[in-house]
């Protein structure tokens, strides 16, 4: 990796704005140079620190810019699953195992592939991205609505809705344990931890996050919960009911299995359920051209309900 040694005569500066500067030659922007750092290209004398981070005089700063990803959107013949669709937008239901915009390994097995396939040339440039009129995004193997625009006019002016939260997202969750609350709201900032894959919580610095939830129907063992987001993080809901000790079940990342199941449950889940048990249900907002209510929900999914019979088989 290349190296740069902070000066003698440099001012303290935060670890993207000293890199920001020291690599103006190579015309990278400030937001693709917190990428890198965040994507653990970047290292400090040997450790990886985040974008804040203060650097000093004699500092080594190794750095790595991997090769551009394609500029281009390969159209690919996926079958979408269309809630609703006009001229100006459309509400998929995503399945699990679809990933949402192109990334690492993935750059024409996405849902921004299939979308620009569905479209064709109705699916306008949308500021040259690879994430053609996609305004929000659902985890890989997080199921249900998400809407994506086909005008520019449509596109800013959803972004614009979910920014001032004129945008209603319910979601359902399976999660380990009971409450003794019927609803409550996590409140906690959340960001990047020393693992990259995973979100935590910040007790300074991160980003505000806000999850409302209400209990559905409890099981004992587990408890199924309606979400509401009002805030939309990465892995927002998995990481803040992680952080309450309800960890979504099937979430191989967040919780694991309790070892205390019946063998006829821990042995049977698996079997029904291979990912996390999160649906996003029900999307609710005015239509950013038209300004009509729309309400769109999503069908609870195979595996979901066949978890949720399981559960209910088994409740204490």
């Amino acid at each position: 990796m290349p190296t740069l040694i902070v000066p003698a005569t440099s001012p303290r500066l935060r670890l993207d704005k000293f890199l920001t500067e020291a690599l103006v030659g190579q015309a990278l922007t400030r937001s693709r140079i917190q990428r890198l750092i965040e994507e653990g290209q970047v290292k400090v004398n040997g450790e990886q620190q985040p974008p804040r981070f203060s650097v000093r005089a004699g500092d080594s700063v190794a750095y790595e810019v991997p090769a551009d990803k394609p500029t281009t959107l390969t159209a690919t013949r996926i079958k979408l699953d269309v809630l609703i669709e006009d001229k100006d937008l459309l509400v998929v239901n995503k399945p699990a195992g679809l990933v949402t915009h192109p990334g690492a390994g993935h750059y024409d097995d996405t849902l921004a592939n299939a979308l620009l396939f569905h479209c064709g040339k109705s699916l306008k440039p949308i500021q040259g991205s690879l994430r053609p009129g996609i305004v929000h995004r659902l985890d890989k193997d997080t199921t249900g609505c998400l809407v994506a625009a086909k005008t520019e006019k449509a596109f800013t002016a959803l972004q614009a809705m979910i920014a001032a939260r004129e945008v209603t997202r319910l979601y359902l969750a399976l999660v380990w344990g009971d409450f003794s609350e019927d609803e409550g709201t996590i409140d906690a900032n959340l960001g990047r931890g020393d693992d990259r894959k995973k979100i935590v919580l910040k007790a300074s610095g991160g980003k505000r996050a806000v999850t409302h939830f209400k209990v559905r129907t409890r099981f004992g063992l587990a408890t199924e919960l309606e979400c509401k987001l009002e805030t939309g993080r990465t892995h927002q809901i998995r990481a803040h009911l992680h952080s309450i000790e309800h960890s979504v079940v099937g979430d191989g990342t967040y919780g694991h299995q309790p070892g205390h199941l019946p063998a006829e449950l821990a042995g049977g889940l698996p079997k029904v359920l291979q990912r996390q048990a999160l649906h996003a249900w029900k999307l609710q907002f005015k239509h950013p051209i038209t300004g009509k209510a729309i309400k769109v929900e999503a069908p609870v999914p195979a595996d979901f309900l066949a978890a949720r019979k399981l559960l209910k088989a088994h409740a204490l």
